[in-house]
């Protein structure tokens, strides 16, 4: 770089950041967490005049949108369409769960019958997952939608041996979710393999395909005390940033509050294109209050920045 580029790049990266501004268009919430019915989740994105939601479960009822019959996703979606909303991301449990021959961390519960019989489901869940996929790959084409999470299976004592594995088995999915045109977004979870912004860098770079990319959530890097912004962040390839979700209590609360200003500051000078989505995560209670409260927050901050 020469010294005259040198002396403009700050610049580029302003009007980068400017033209690439993070706004109320491009905040997103997760349904099951917005209200308790369907209807109280639509009328949630109507009252904060939101364009995008997330699907996970289905509001009340539980099962997830993704594994739904083709006659409820199609009438699912057409009630998005009418509400003037668009699905940004479509949260799966796509390999949440422990594999076979990877004893997980957290001990499972029961008897030992039981334990038997949940191997048993668990060997059957990971020999579907293909199957699996293409399920989740048809609903997100009835929703519109180009962006899927996925996950790398529940944490193990040492998760980084079985990250070999985990490319493996995502790399197979991502053959098929290429030719789809769709993309596997990995997440951080604090319960799975890949838990935290380093170890989420660390396997991208062993997935060298583009169809897969990240599902940043900064606030599950707490959980192993690390430090999600600006160290992990920092880490993260920026190209292969899909979805950025919000947990309300790193807005709300004050031992766990990000500095969302600043991520959204950097997301914007780093070129992301997605959407940011709220997931609330309270569970004592509170979760719809709080769900106000945090798209409350979060509109404040994109409206003064």
């Amino acid at each position: 770089m020469n010294r005259r580029n040198l002396l403009l790049a700050p610049l580029a990266g302003a009007l980068l950041a400017r033209s690439n501004r993070i706004d109320a268009s491009r905040l997103s919430a997760i349904t099951d967490e917005i209200g308790m019915t369907p209807l109280e989740a639509l009328a949630f994105a109507r009252h904060y005049e939101l364009q995008w939601i997330e699907l996970r479960s289905v509001p009340q009822r539980g099962p997830e949108y993704a594994f739904l019959p083709d006659a409820e996703v199609k009438a699912a979606a057409a009630s998005f369409r009418d509400a003037g909303l668009r699905v940004s991301f479509l949260n799966t449990s796509l390999l949440k769960f422990p594999w076979p021959d990877a004893e997980p961390v957290r001990p499972r519960r029961g008897s030992a019958a039981d334990i038997e019989k949940q191997r048993q489901q668990e060997a059957q869940r990971f020999a579907r997952r293909l199957d699996d996929l293409r399920l989740a790959i048809r609903a997100a084409h009835l929703f519109d939608v180009s962006k899927i999470r996925v996950f790398c299976g529940m944490r193990v004592a040492e998760p980084q041996r079985l990250f070999p594995r985990i490319a493996d088995v995502l790399g197979e999915m991502s053959v098929i979710a290429e030719r789809e045109g769709v993309a596997l977004l990995i997440e951080n979870e604090g319960a799975c393999n890949v838990a935290t912004s380093a170890e989420l860098a660390e396997i991208l770079r062993l997935i060298p395909s583009k169809a897969v990319g990240a599902n940043w959530d900064p606030h599950n890097d707490l959980g192993h005390r690390q430090i999600p912004f600006p160290d992990g962040y920092r880490l993260l390839p920026k190209e292969r940033l899909g979805n950025v979700q919000v947990k309300g209590k790193s807005l709300l609360d004050p031992q766990t509050r990000l500095d969302w200003r600043a991520i959204f500051a950097s997301l914007e000078r780093d070129g992301y294109q997605g959407q940011v989505g709220l997931e609330t995560h309270y569970f004592d209670g509170t979760l719809i209050e709080k769900s106000h409260l945090s798209m409350q927050e979060l509109l404040r901050m994109v409206k003064e920045s």
